[in-house]
Protein backbone atom coordinates (compact mmCIF):
# COMPACT_ATOMS: atom_id res chain seq x y z
CA UNK A 1 0.00 0.00 0.00
CA UNK A 2 1.53 3.31 -0.98
CA UNK A 3 1.45 6.50 0.99
CA UNK A 4 -0.47 8.97 -1.18
CA UNK A 5 -1.99 10.27 2.01
CA UNK A 6 1.50 11.48 2.95
CA UNK A 7 1.27 14.00 0.13
CA UNK A 8 -1.29 15.82 2.23
CA UNK A 9 1.18 16.26 5.11
CA UNK A 10 3.54 18.59 3.28
CA UNK A 11 4.59 20.43 6.41
CA UNK A 12 6.31 17.28 7.54
CA UNK A 13 8.48 16.78 4.45
CA UNK A 14 12.27 17.00 4.71
CA UNK A 15 15.23 16.19 2.51
CA UNK A 16 15.46 12.94 0.55
CA UNK A 17 17.49 10.13 2.09
CA UNK A 18 20.74 9.33 0.41
CA UNK A 19 20.70 6.29 -1.83
CA UNK A 20 22.27 3.23 -0.31
CA UNK A 21 25.33 2.01 -2.17
CA UNK A 22 25.67 -1.58 -3.27
CA UNK A 23 27.45 -3.82 -0.81
CA UNK A 24 30.34 -6.10 -1.69
CA UNK A 25 29.93 -9.74 -0.64
CA UNK A 26 32.37 -9.22 2.24
CA UNK A 27 30.78 -6.01 3.52
CA UNK A 28 28.38 -6.05 6.47
CA UNK A 29 24.71 -6.25 5.49
CA UNK A 30 23.07 -2.85 5.22
CA UNK A 31 20.43 -1.65 7.64
CA UNK A 32 17.75 0.01 5.50
CA UNK A 33 15.60 1.30 8.38
CA UNK A 34 14.86 5.00 8.79
CA UNK A 35 13.23 5.11 12.22
CA UNK A 36 10.35 3.64 14.25
CA UNK A 37 8.24 6.77 13.77
CA UNK A 38 7.90 5.62 10.15
CA UNK A 39 6.48 2.23 11.16
CA UNK A 40 2.79 2.64 10.46
CA UNK A 41 0.20 0.05 11.36
CA UNK A 42 -2.23 -0.38 8.47
CA UNK A 43 -5.82 -0.08 9.63
CA UNK A 44 -8.65 -0.99 7.27
CA UNK A 45 -12.13 0.17 8.21
CA UNK A 46 -15.44 0.54 6.43
CA UNK A 47 -15.80 4.01 4.86
CA UNK A 48 -18.69 4.85 7.17
CA UNK A 49 -16.48 4.13 10.21
CA UNK A 50 -13.46 6.04 8.92
CA UNK A 51 -13.94 9.37 10.69
CA UNK A 52 -15.06 7.77 13.94
CA UNK A 53 -11.96 5.61 14.04
CA UNK A 54 -9.53 8.45 13.34
CA UNK A 55 -11.19 10.68 15.92
CA UNK A 56 -11.19 7.97 18.59
CA UNK A 57 -7.55 7.06 17.96
CA UNK A 58 -6.28 10.62 18.30
CA UNK A 59 -8.58 11.25 21.28
CA UNK A 60 -6.98 8.26 22.99
CA UNK A 61 -3.33 8.94 22.19
CA UNK A 62 -3.19 12.61 21.14
CA UNK A 63 -1.29 13.81 18.09
CA UNK A 64 -2.32 15.10 14.69
CA UNK A 65 -3.67 13.86 11.37
CA UNK A 66 -2.87 14.45 7.73
CA UNK A 67 -5.56 15.78 5.44
CA UNK A 68 -8.01 13.11 4.40
CA UNK A 69 -8.33 12.26 0.71
CA UNK A 70 -9.58 9.60 -1.68
CA UNK A 71 -6.96 7.99 -3.92
CA UNK A 72 -5.92 5.00 -5.93
CA UNK A 73 -3.18 3.50 -3.76
CA UNK A 74 -2.72 0.13 -5.47
CA UNK A 75 -1.18 -0.70 -8.87
CA UNK A 76 -4.56 -1.93 -10.12
CA UNK A 77 -7.85 -0.02 -10.22
CA UNK A 78 -9.23 0.82 -6.79
CA UNK A 79 -10.16 3.80 -4.67
CA UNK A 80 -9.88 4.37 -0.94
CA UNK A 81 -10.23 7.07 1.63
CA UNK A 82 -6.81 7.52 3.23
CA UNK A 83 -5.37 9.43 6.16
CA UNK A 84 -2.51 9.30 8.64
CA UNK A 85 -2.95 9.60 12.38
CA UNK A 86 0.38 10.58 13.93
CA UNK A 87 0.45 10.23 17.71
CA UNK A 88 3.20 10.19 20.35
CA UNK A 89 2.45 6.47 20.87
CA UNK A 90 2.64 5.46 17.21
CA UNK A 91 1.33 6.13 13.71
CA UNK A 92 -1.45 4.45 11.77
CA UNK A 93 -2.27 4.58 8.07
CA UNK A 94 -6.03 4.39 7.77
CA UNK A 95 -7.80 3.04 4.68
CA UNK A 96 -11.51 2.97 3.96
CA UNK A 97 -11.89 1.36 0.56
CA UNK A 98 -14.71 2.58 -1.65
CA UNK A 99 -14.11 -0.31 -4.06
CA UNK A 100 -13.22 -3.96 -3.54
CA UNK A 101 -9.68 -4.34 -2.17
CA UNK A 102 -7.22 -5.93 -4.63
CA UNK A 103 -4.94 -8.69 -3.39
CA UNK A 104 -2.62 -8.77 -1.48
CA UNK A 105 -3.69 -5.52 0.16
CA UNK A 106 -5.62 -5.60 3.39
CA UNK A 107 -3.56 -8.42 4.90
CA UNK A 108 -0.34 -6.48 5.50
CA UNK A 109 0.11 -5.50 9.12
CA UNK A 110 2.57 -2.62 8.86
CA UNK A 111 4.46 -0.37 6.47
CA UNK A 112 8.18 0.32 7.00
CA UNK A 113 10.03 3.19 5.34
CA UNK A 114 13.39 2.09 3.90
CA UNK A 115 16.30 4.03 2.46
CA UNK A 116 16.56 1.99 -0.76
CA UNK A 117 13.61 -0.14 -1.85
CA UNK A 118 15.33 -2.36 -4.40
CA UNK A 119 18.23 -3.12 -2.07
CA UNK A 120 15.88 -3.67 0.89
CA UNK A 121 13.74 -6.10 -1.13
CA UNK A 122 16.85 -7.98 -2.27
CA UNK A 123 18.00 -8.23 1.35
CA UNK A 124 14.56 -9.36 2.53
CA UNK A 125 14.51 -12.10 -0.10
CA UNK A 126 18.01 -13.24 0.83
CA UNK A 127 16.83 -13.57 4.42
CA UNK A 128 13.79 -15.64 3.47
CA UNK A 129 10.98 -13.23 2.62
CA UNK A 130 8.71 -13.76 -0.38
CA UNK A 131 7.26 -10.93 -2.42
CA UNK A 132 3.46 -11.04 -2.55
CA UNK A 133 3.49 -8.35 -5.22
CA UNK A 134 6.32 -6.92 -7.32
CA UNK A 135 7.53 -3.44 -6.43
CA UNK A 136 5.35 -0.77 -7.98
CA UNK A 137 5.63 3.00 -8.34
CA UNK A 138 3.33 5.65 -6.98
CA UNK A 139 3.44 9.43 -7.48
CA UNK A 140 5.64 9.94 -4.41
CA UNK A 141 7.74 6.78 -4.27
CA UNK A 142 7.59 3.00 -4.55
CA UNK A 143 6.11 0.10 -2.58
CA UNK A 144 6.19 -3.68 -2.14
CA UNK A 145 4.48 -6.23 0.11
CA UNK A 146 6.51 -9.16 1.45
CA UNK A 147 5.73 -12.20 3.55
CA UNK A 148 7.96 -13.79 6.19
CA UNK A 149 7.84 -17.21 7.84
CA UNK A 150 4.53 -17.90 9.54
CA UNK A 151 2.59 -15.72 7.09
CA UNK A 152 3.73 -12.37 8.52
CA UNK A 153 2.93 -9.77 5.84
CA UNK A 154 4.58 -6.35 5.77
CA UNK A 155 4.85 -3.45 3.37
CA UNK A 156 8.17 -1.79 2.59
CA UNK A 157 7.99 1.67 1.07
CA UNK A 158 10.28 4.42 -0.18
CA UNK A 159 9.55 8.08 -0.87
CA UNK A 160 11.18 10.41 -3.37
CA UNK A 161 11.23 12.93 -0.52
CA UNK A 162 11.49 11.49 2.96
CA UNK A 163 8.72 12.48 5.40
CA UNK A 164 10.04 14.02 8.58
CA UNK A 165 8.18 12.97 11.71
CA UNK A 166 9.22 13.77 15.27
CA UNK A 167 10.54 11.00 17.46
CA UNK A 168 7.88 9.05 19.33
CA UNK A 169 7.32 9.45 23.05
CA UNK A 170 7.21 5.64 23.22
CA UNK A 171 7.89 3.12 20.47
CA UNK A 172 4.98 0.73 19.85
CA UNK A 173 5.53 -3.00 19.48
CA UNK A 174 4.43 -5.19 16.63
CA UNK A 175 2.70 -8.16 18.28
CA UNK A 176 3.21 -11.25 16.15
CA UNK A 177 1.46 -14.46 17.16
CA UNK A 178 3.07 -17.65 15.84
CA UNK A 179 3.32 -21.33 16.67
CA UNK A 180 6.62 -23.05 17.34
CA UNK A 181 6.59 -24.33 13.76
CA UNK A 182 7.48 -20.87 12.43
CA UNK A 183 8.76 -18.80 15.35
CA UNK A 184 12.48 -19.56 15.17
CA UNK A 185 12.51 -19.25 11.39
CA UNK A 186 10.77 -15.87 11.57
CA UNK A 187 13.08 -14.56 14.29
CA UNK A 188 16.14 -15.63 12.30
CA UNK A 189 14.82 -13.93 9.17
CA UNK A 190 13.89 -10.70 10.94
CA UNK A 191 17.16 -10.50 12.88
CA UNK A 192 19.11 -10.90 9.66
CA UNK A 193 17.14 -8.37 7.65
CA UNK A 194 16.43 -5.77 10.33
CA UNK A 195 19.65 -6.12 12.35
CA UNK A 196 17.30 -6.78 15.25
CA UNK A 197 18.54 -7.48 18.75
CA UNK A 198 16.74 -9.96 20.99
CA UNK A 199 16.15 -8.09 24.24
CA UNK A 200 14.45 -11.00 26.01
CA UNK A 201 13.41 -14.58 25.32
CA UNK A 202 11.12 -15.88 28.04
CA UNK A 203 10.55 -19.58 27.49
CA UNK A 204 7.64 -19.98 29.90
CA UNK A 205 5.69 -16.76 30.24
CA UNK A 206 2.35 -17.09 32.08
CA UNK A 207 -0.37 -18.26 29.69
CA UNK A 208 -2.89 -16.01 31.41
CA UNK A 209 -1.26 -13.13 29.50
CA UNK A 210 -2.82 -14.50 26.29
CA UNK A 211 -6.03 -15.97 27.70
CA UNK A 212 -4.58 -19.41 28.52
CA UNK A 213 -4.46 -19.71 32.32
CA UNK A 214 -2.69 -22.88 33.41
CA UNK A 215 -0.49 -22.92 30.32
CA UNK A 216 2.73 -21.15 29.40
CA UNK A 217 3.97 -19.56 26.19
CA UNK A 218 7.23 -18.27 24.79
CA UNK A 219 7.68 -14.51 24.41
CA UNK A 220 10.55 -13.13 22.35
CA UNK A 221 11.09 -9.38 22.32
CA UNK A 222 13.29 -7.67 19.75
CA UNK A 223 14.24 -4.14 18.82
CA UNK A 224 15.67 -2.66 15.64
CA UNK A 225 15.70 0.52 13.60
CA UNK A 226 12.16 -0.37 12.57
CA UNK A 227 10.95 -0.41 16.16
CA UNK A 228 9.96 -2.99 18.74
CA UNK A 229 8.56 -6.44 18.13
CA UNK A 230 7.04 -9.03 20.45
CA UNK A 231 6.81 -12.57 19.05
CA UNK A 232 4.22 -14.53 21.01
CA UNK A 233 4.71 -18.28 20.54
CA UNK A 234 1.86 -20.54 21.63
CA UNK A 235 -0.14 -23.58 20.56
CA UNK A 236 -2.41 -21.20 18.65
CA UNK A 237 -5.48 -22.20 20.65
CA UNK A 238 -6.22 -18.64 21.68
CA UNK A 239 -9.55 -17.24 22.84
CA UNK A 240 -10.75 -14.08 21.12
CA UNK A 241 -9.45 -11.34 20.96
CA UNK A 242 -5.89 -12.62 21.51
CA UNK A 243 -4.00 -12.78 18.24
CA UNK A 244 -6.11 -9.97 16.74
CA UNK A 245 -4.05 -7.28 18.47
CA UNK A 246 -1.42 -6.38 15.87
CA UNK A 247 0.18 -3.49 17.76
CA UNK A 248 0.87 -2.70 21.40
CA UNK A 249 1.00 0.98 22.42
CA UNK A 250 2.98 2.11 25.44
CA UNK A 251 1.58 4.95 27.53
CA UNK A 252 2.63 6.60 30.77
CA UNK A 253 -0.72 6.16 32.57
CA UNK A 254 -2.85 3.21 31.48
CA UNK A 255 -5.89 4.11 33.57
CA UNK A 256 -5.98 7.67 32.21
CA UNK A 257 -5.55 6.44 28.64
CA UNK A 258 -8.36 3.91 28.98
CA UNK A 259 -10.60 6.63 30.40
CA UNK A 260 -9.91 8.79 27.33
CA UNK A 261 -10.52 5.81 25.10
CA UNK A 262 -13.87 5.03 26.74
CA UNK A 263 -15.00 8.64 26.35
CA UNK A 264 -14.13 8.39 22.65
CA UNK A 265 -16.23 5.27 22.11
CA UNK A 266 -13.45 2.69 22.44
CA UNK A 267 -14.48 -0.65 23.93
CA UNK A 268 -12.28 -2.46 26.45
CA UNK A 269 -12.14 -6.15 25.53
CA UNK A 270 -9.57 -7.31 28.11
CA UNK A 271 -9.55 -5.16 31.26
CA UNK A 272 -6.31 -3.78 32.66
CA UNK A 273 -4.29 -6.47 34.38
CA UNK A 274 -0.76 -7.09 35.59
CA UNK A 275 1.79 -8.91 33.44
CA UNK A 276 5.46 -9.48 34.18
CA UNK A 277 6.70 -5.99 33.45
CA UNK A 278 3.56 -4.06 32.52
CA UNK A 279 -0.06 -3.25 33.12
CA UNK A 280 -1.90 -4.24 29.95
CA UNK A 281 -5.34 -4.06 28.35
CA UNK A 282 -6.81 -4.87 24.93
CA UNK A 283 -9.29 -2.51 23.30
CA UNK A 284 -11.38 -2.25 20.15
CA UNK A 285 -11.74 1.09 18.37
CA UNK A 286 -14.78 2.12 16.33
CA UNK A 287 -14.47 0.34 13.01
CA UNK A 288 -13.07 -2.83 14.59
CA UNK A 289 -9.33 -2.13 15.02
CA UNK A 290 -8.06 -4.14 18.02
CA UNK A 291 -4.93 -3.06 19.88
CA UNK A 292 -3.06 -3.71 23.09
CA UNK A 293 -2.23 -0.75 25.36
CA UNK A 294 0.25 -0.99 28.22
CA UNK A 295 2.19 0.95 30.81
CA UNK A 296 5.57 -0.31 31.94
CA UNK A 297 6.10 -1.24 35.59
CA UNK A 298 9.17 -2.37 37.48
CA UNK A 299 9.02 -6.16 37.93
Amino acid sequence: MNRLAFMMATALIAISPAATSAQSPSAPATDFSVGPQYDTTHVYVAPEDFDRFVSSFTATFGGTTSKQGAFQVTPTDSKTKSQLALTPAGTVSVFGFLTPIPVPFGAERTGYLVTDLDAAVASARRHGATRLIASFPDPIGRDVVVQWAGGVNMQLYWHNTKPNYPALAAVPENRIYLTADAADAFVKQWRGFAHATVTSDEKAAPGADIGQPGKSYRRIRMTSGYGKMSVIVSDGQLPWPYGRDMTGYEVADLAATLAKAKAAGVETLVPAHAETDRQSAIVRFPGGYIAEIHASVTP
